[in-house]
């Protein structure tokens, strides 16, 4: 298993085109062995220390392989969508990772 950990910054005022782009990608996830074991949209106030901007959504998605995911990124389902992450997000940063 790899574990995909995504924090993501969005565009003010894109927050239902960053939904709308969610709507489709999320559902994908399974087609490629995946599951998305959370999404948090924590608020100011849930954060103890920072040193970074704040991000509007923190997700964590499991996938079988590498190259599972590497399939879910070229879905073409997704690809037709991607016009809508591009205008909602303005910045993510992915971490992937392994379970000890």
């Amino acid at each position: 298993m790899i574990y995909i950990t995504q924090l993501i910054y969005i565009r003010p005022g894109q927050e239902k085109v960053f939904d709308e782009f969610e709507s489709v990608a999320i559902p994908l996830i399974a087609k490629y062995h995946g599951k998305l074991l959370f999404r948090v949209r924590p608020s100011d106030d849930s954060y103890i220390a920072s040193h970074i901007e704040n991000p509007y959504e923190i997700h964590l998605v499991e996938f079988g392989t590498q190259q599972d995911f590497e399939d879910f990124m070229k879905d073409e389902e997704r690809k037709k969508f991607l016009s809508l992450k591009e205008q909602a997000i303005k910045a993510s940063v992915l971490f992937k990772g392994t379970k000890l």
